[in-house]
């Protein structure tokens, strides 16, 4: 069914006519993409190299839509890379390719298409903007299904190295070395951040600041302050409002990039100490450096999806640090629906209980955007060896974060790349960022300390089934003497609802850490 499904929503990768459904598919052949490394540029280590084809004559350039799920994928074709040196030529087989988005690989239909070549080598940063990630210039060309189709493509851009955007009145960034992080890496790593100042900063120089902490969605970036900030966004009215109640505080915006995608801000085997660097590092740093108040009653949290899990969590995981978090349609707070998959008593995260493909994300009106099986593939074009736990995508940076690490310093993944059958050893790792099933275990420690702490929207229609796993958290507070804790539903609200304005916010912030 699935196979269907896609064939309607997207053409079909075939150099030949495409098969019926239901008929063999033929294997991917004929098709070759030499890669060259321009010779201007320095030898590459090795990397995860993708390469596009996007139908038509004009458009985005075709490394844009790399990730893409659902009606909008394209096709892409994934492989590792070995060293180069300048002029070195990588040969791409489509016989032997990772493919997207097809269950079934049978080649590029005819047609006009433009081609660009992508090189991942960042080990540090795990996004498609990281600094030393190369690119080709776009080719354009025509598949004849009477022959077999060769392209060349060049990779003749790089990335700039990283620097910080510039301060201005109200934002400053950072990019701090954290010791915690390079002694388990064994390189150095740094952590990012930008900070929004309070009016009249400037002008009171003996005054200090509580402290709000956000976190954004999935892989958003620090310099997401920008935006916050930007002319005629309700949060600057908010931020910047002159009215002697008016809240003020500072604004640290969390980095949502790691070595294998959003590291979630968390202790992980794989991406190493982070809630640790945020909260004995970045955190003292950034009250020392802007003069925060610098105790547990005057910090907060807030985020948005991604976010809302993680501002959970650092409260949940550092309650003497934290003095309440504000979170909406968080990641999956309760395993037994993380999305629609119960990790603990699924045989597979690709099918359903009744053996039909499970749904990973949904529209408003309940139809299915696109199937779980269709996103891990998408990722395992992604991951080094074709394997999902290192895409850096959303399903590769939950693994890497709440997974164990392997003998070879990898991810262990929590599933079959292929047939999605759940490891139930894996799965008891993952127990441990539970949000649920932590405080059942650390009940008579944690309620004390979170009661009034938690707040959590979500809308009942949201887009990836979050609002499944806030109904059985929910469930289990009600089950408890009274945590305190605000849980509010968005009748046919999608993802990202938020229940609440951004001065609100604000001022129910500046209530907790005045208390």
């Amino acid at each position: 069914m699935l196979t269907a499904i896609l064939r309607r929503l997207i053409p079909a990768l075939t150099v030949w006519a495409l098969a019926p459904v239901g008929a063999p598919a033929q294997p991917l052949q004929g098709l070759q993409v030499d890669v060259i490394l321009d010779p201007a540029l320095p030898a590459q280590p090795p990397g995860r190299l993708l390469i596009v084809f996007a139908e038509g004559g004009a458009g985005v350039e075709p490394r844009r839509l790399i990730a893409r799920t659902g009606s909008g994928a394209v096709p892409t074709l994934g492989v590792d890379a070995p060293a180069l040196a300048p002029g070195g030529r990588v040969t791409v087989e489509g016989a032997t390719a990772s493919l997207f988005p097809l269950e079934e690989a049978a080649g590029l239909h005819a047609g006009e298409y433009r081609v660009q070549a992508v090189l991942r080598t960042n080990r540090d940063l795990r996004a498609f903007d990281a600094p030393g990630t190369l690119f080709s210039d776009v080719v354009q060309v025509s598949l004849d299904p009477q022959r077999a189709g060769s392209v060349t493509v060049t990779l003749a851009h790089r990335l700039p190295e990283e620097s910080l955007p510039p301060s201005t009145r109200f934002l400053r960034f950072i990019k701090l070395r954290s010791d915690l992080l390079s002694a388990f890496h064994g390189r150095p790593i740094y952590l990012r951040a930008g900070v929004i100042l309070p009016v009249g900063f400037d002008r009171e120089p003996q005054r200090r600041y509580p402290l709000r902490v956000r976190i954004g969605g999935f892989g958003v970036r620090y310099t997401a302050v920008q935006s916050l900030m930007r002319t005629g966004s309700p949060f600057r009215a908010a931020w910047t409002a002159e009215d002697a109640d008016a809240p003020r505080m500072l604004l640290l915006h969390l980095d949502g990039a790691g070595p294998f995608g959003d590291p979630y801000q968390v202790n992980s085997a794989n991406n190493g100490p982070f809630g640790d660097a945020v909260t004995q590092e970045l955190i003292p740093h950034v009250e020392r450096e802007f003069r925060g108040v610098g105790t547990r009653d005057a910090r907060v949290l807030d985020g948005s999806s991604t976010g809302g899990w993680v501002s959970l969590a650092l409260q949940m995981f550092y309650p003497d640090v934290f003095n309440g978090a504000w979170a909406s349609c968080p990641d999956s707070v309760d395993f037994r629906a993380f999305q629609r998959v119960d990790i603990y008593g699924d045989a597979s995260a690709y099918l359903d209980e009744r053996g039909g493909e499970q749904a990973s994300a949904r529209n408003l009106d309940g139809s299915v955007r696109f199937t779980m099986r269709h996103e891990l593939r998408m990722e395992n074009v992604l991951g080094a060896g074709g394997n999902w736990t290192t895409s850096g995508r959303q399903w590769g940076a939950w693994n890497a974060a709440y997974g164990p690490r392997g003998a070879e310093g990898q991810p262990v993944p929590l599933w079959d790349p292929q047939t999605g059958r759940i490891d139930p050893i894996v799965a008891r790792h993952w127990e441990r960022y539970d949000l649920r099933l932590q405080l059942e275990r650390q009940w008579d420690t944690l309620a004390p300390k979170l009661d009034g702490k938690l707040n959590i929207w979500v809308g009942d229609m949201d887009n990836y089934f979050l609002n499944e796993a806030v109904h059985l958290f929910e469930q289990f507070l009600v089950t408890r003497p009274s945590l305190d804790a605000r849980v509010v539903y968005g009748q046919g609200r999608g993802h990202c609802w938020t229940g609440i304005s951004a001065g609100e916010m604000m001022r129910e912030m500046a209530s907790a850490v005045t208390q």
